[in-house]
């Protein structure tokens, strides 16, 4: 197998050194080494090494190399990238960056592979629409993951709740209930803007938006204040710090104490909460985060990625192809079964029945979004004005007036970066 994993900027001995010469044995004189940056922990070893021995089987021309990338400081250095002449041909990057990069125009507009090979009309909306800027289909979404709820079934048990909640009034009855002496019903720190987010959506509004064509804050609308006066009733149905967000304390750390019913996180924190409390192991529940009606359940901030190509690769069209591959129903079947994420289309969701946790995260997905699709998006989250907003209403501030003062502070970021 010709497949090489390298850590950051490390390039171990490759294949084409150890020959002597220029020459693959077994390649031929028209041979092309496709390089491929991925973020560390994306994807598993066992993943890496079945996708390289079958893509260069049927592709014997083509040698894979995976450059492993850490998540911290990687918007730099994909920006820097971009603009020298020794660009990797494939790029993983957060679905919410594609636009920031997109504006540099260092990227290929793969609309036409989008619509023509991959299906793009039928893409998880959370991962395509953030992909597509100005028209174009910048990004590939490659795999999802989003919050769910996850609940302690003994609690449950013990209330006498034997159905989870499927709308939004269900959920606050049921948090109620289970907030009793010694017990909290939902612990939801004061600070989880992803959250609150998805609470926005389901109102019909926005974090901001560029319907007058400049982005500008929303967070004053009707319908936003609708989304945060939800978020204030479910949060008072536990003890949540106001004035944190879900890190501060983590909040599977929390749950593990056992007296909580239930949190709002990925599906794959309750490893993190079996571990801190092994008492807990097979007995935790999961579902999606309810909607204001039970027919479909509550919008959801949607994580993941996109895998994107450089204009300035080497091996660009090679490099597309990988992409197609990656992104296509077999290697995305495989994906989700390996690492438990959601797939890039809603139909391919049925490979992972069987997986509470994942179902009730692809059941999420289908009513998935992302951030405002600013390239300036990155200089918001950086200050965050929404997180003291949020601190603000709980703790009884006028919420028209904090949302329109966390609005100003938004649209002044996404306007000058």
């Amino acid at each position: 197998m010709k497949n090489r994993i390298l850590a950051g900027a490390v390039v171990l001995v490759s294949s084409l050194a150890l020959s002597g010469c220029g020459y693959l044995p077994g390649l031929g004189g028209d041979s092309h080494k496709v390089t491929v940056w991925l973020m560390k922990g994306s994807v598993s070893q066992d993943f890496l090494d079945r996708f390289t021995a079958s893509y260069e089987d049927e592709h014997p021309s083509v040698e894979l190399e995976f450059v492993i990338q850490e998540w911290g400081g990687i918007g730099p250095k994909v920006m820097e990238v971009l603009k020298g002449n020794d660009a990797p041909d494939v790029i993983e990057v957060g679905n919410t960056q594609v636009a920031q990069y997109a504006q540099s125009g260092a990227l290929r507009d793969l609309t036409l592979e989008s619509m023509r090979d991959l299906g793009g009309e039928d893409w998880l909306p959370g991962l395509a629409q953030p992909g597509s800027v100005n028209g174009g289909q910048y990004g590939i979404p490659w795999y999802a993951a989003n919050r769910v709820v996850i609940y302690n079934k003994d609690l449950f048990e013990q209330a006498g709740i034997t159905e989870t909640p499927k709308t939004r009034k269900e959920w606050l009855d049921v948090s109620e209930k289970l907030n009793t002496s010694g017990q909290q019903g939902i612990y939801l720190a004061g600070q989880n803007w992803y959250v609150l987010s998805g609470f926005v959506w389901d109102e019909g509004g926005e974090l901001a938006d560029d319907s007058g064509g400049d982005w500008q804050g929303a967070l004053d609308t009707p319908a936003a204040l609708k989304g945060m006066d939800f978020y204030k009733q479910l949060q008072q149905h536990g003890d949540g710090p106001k004035d944190a967000d879900e890190v501060t304390p983590p909040q599977t750390d929390v749950f593990a104490g056992g007296d909580i019913a239930q949190i709002i996180s990925t599906p794959g924190d309750a490893a993190a909460i079996e571990q801190k409390n092994p008492e807990l192991k097979g007995k935790l529940g999961f579902f999606p985060i309810p909607g204001k009606t039970a027919n479909k359940p509550g919008a959801v901030f949607t994580g993941g990625s996109d895998l994107i190509v450089p204009e300035k690769s080497k091996e660009r069209g090679e490099g597309i192809e990988v992409v197609k591959a990656l992104a296509g129903e077999k290697w995305q079947k495989e994906l989700a079964r390996t690492m438990s994420y959601v797939p890039n289309k809603p139909s391919l969701a049925h490979v992972i029945d069987g997986q509470e946790g994942t179902a009730a995260m692809a059941e999420g997905a289908a009513q998935g979004r992302a951030t405002p699709n600013s390239p300036h998006w990155a200089a918001v989250e950086a200050v965050n004005p929404i997180k003291p907003y949020m601190t603000a209403v709980l703790e009884g501030a006028d919420p028209a007036k904090k949302a329109k003062e966390a609005s100003e502070r938004i649209t002044a970021k996404l306007i000058t970066g």
